[in-house]
Formats: structure tokens, sequence, C-alpha cells
């Protein structure tokens, strides 16, 4: 942030680009002393009147003050951890999957924060074949983007996926510190990836809800799809992403030839029911 931001002089003899402690404790309505506490990460007493003044202080947007918020529970003595589940065991409902299959126009998938994907339609899963095709369990959409060379063509803006997926990652960190798995893909990727190393130490954070995106299927072409992510309120921690192509358009055209293609690919999707006979 500079001083312009929030409507304070920039003066001649700053050291920083940035706001002086004492300007944000100011903002903030706090003390310089209780305001330094919290940027060393004595959190876990501030109320939440307080973190709210800090955020509209340092005029964070929504997925930005959610995580001060979720760094702030996460540092409580009394905090319960979110649910968990073992994303190599965990299997979607028998409903759940009938949602999923129910969309046939595009991909449908769930995942969790760490970036697993859980569960799939046909489509989800002929869209993401790379991901599926690396080794290891469960299939892991960072682990795709930073460490497989088929994510470059697949994400014809790669820079912008990588941006996204490590603040995705770094969201999830801040709601969840204490899991380990997610600690060991953070880990792999740190030590394998100098894109992603150099991405996780910028503390970017990003709520992924809804937009467009350009994908390249070495099946099918280029595509520009929308996407919407939806919490999934029976099971906490997880989200279900469907993805469209505009009615008519080209992509819309190369996403209905996917579908071609995934249907002999992996069997004929299970709502795709058999035509009656007729009678007579």
């Amino acid at each position: 942030m500079t001083p312009e931001q929030v409507g304070l002089p920039a003066g001649a003899n700053r050291r920083v680009a940035g706001l002086r402690r004492t300007e944000v404790a100011t903002l903030a309505g706090v003390s310089v002393e209780y305001y330094t506490k919290l940027e060393r990460g004595a959190i876990s007493g501030a109320s939440p009147e307080i973190l709210d003044a800090l955020a509209k202080a340092l005029l964070l947007d929504d997925a930005e003050r959610a995580h001060l918020f979720d760094l702030a529970h996460a540092a409580s003595p009394v905090a319960r951890p979110p649910r968990r589940r073992n994303p190599k065991c965990w299997k979607p409902h028998t409903s759940l999957q009938w949602i999923l299959d129910a969309v046939t126009a595009g991909p449908a998938f769930v995942r969790n924060g760490r970036l697993d994907i859980l569960a799939t339609n046909t489509l989800a899963r002929a869209f993401y074949k790379d991901v599926f095709d690396m080794p290891g369990q469960p299939p892991n959409i960072a682990r795709f983007t930073f460490l497989d060379e088929r994510a470059y063509d697949f994400y014809p803006d790669w820079e912008m996926f990588a941006d996204v997926t490590v603040a995705i990652l770094r969201t999830e960190a801040g709601r969840d510190p204490h899991n380990k798995e997610l600690h060991d893909l953070i880990g792999e990727l740190s030590t394998r990836s100098t894109d992603f190393r150099a991405r996780w130490g910028s503390h970017n954070v990003r709520h992924h809800g809804t937009g467009f995106k350009t994908f390249h299927h070495d099946v099918v072409g280029e595509m520009t799809l929308a996407y919407e992510g939806m919490e999934m309120e029976s099971e906490p921690g997880l989200s279900i992403t469907v993805y469209a192509a505009e009615p008519g358009s080209p992509s819309a055209e190369r996403m209905q030839l996917l579908a071609s293609w995934a249907a002999s690919e992996y069997g004929r999707p299970i709502t795709q029911l058999p035509e009656q006979e007729t009678s007579g």
C-alpha cells in the first residue's frame, strides 16, 4: 500500500514505499504497541472488531479479510480444526455422483482445498485426463500445474493459472494450518519447483468463485469456458466446480467433441439411458 491510497501525504523522507506502523495503527484505531504484537503473530486474542478495523485500514479485499480472520481463528488455543478427510479413501455418496453425472454439457468435479480431485463426471475425467495420468493418488491440480510439462500446453496463460493455484493453497493453509497432507504437498512443490517457491513467498490469497478461463486440450483444441465454484453445505471444505462453454460458440462445439471422445474412451455416462422401445 502507498500513503496516497489512504489519504496520507507521501513525503520525501520515507525509507519504504508502504505505510509506517504508526500510520496503520492510527488507521485501525489501536496502539502502535498492540499493532506491533499483531504483526509479530500474537493474533489469537484479537477481537472481530479489531480484525475488521485492521482489514479496513489495509484495504483488504474479501479473500484477504477472510484469510486474516482464518489466521486469528487458527491461532486461538480453543479453536477446533476443520473437518478433514483422507483424500485417498473419500468417496462421493451415491446421490452426489448422480448430480455430477447429471451435468452433461461440461466438466463437473469435486475438489478439496488442497486441490485434490475427489469425484468427477465423465467430461471432467476426460477434461483433466493428464492430471489423472500423473503418478500418485489422488489426482492433484497443483502438482500437475507445477510438476508436469503438459501443464504449459493445457494452460495457455500458465502464469495466471500458477498464481491462482498458489493463492488457493495459501488460502487453505490459513484455514487449516495444521493439515499434514497440505504441508506435505507444499513441501514437495517448494522443493521441486522454483516457480512455486517464489509465488508461495508472496502470500497472495484468493476466493475461487466465478469467471472465465481458456484451456488447450490436446484432443479437441482451445476452449474458453465459464466456471462456477460452489461450496458444499453437506461437506464443509469441499467444493463443486462446473465448467460450461457459451452456447453455439466454437468452444461449445469442441466440448461436444470432447464428450464424444470421452464416451468412447471411458464408456457411456450413467445418466445416458437407453432409448425405450416403442410398441406397435
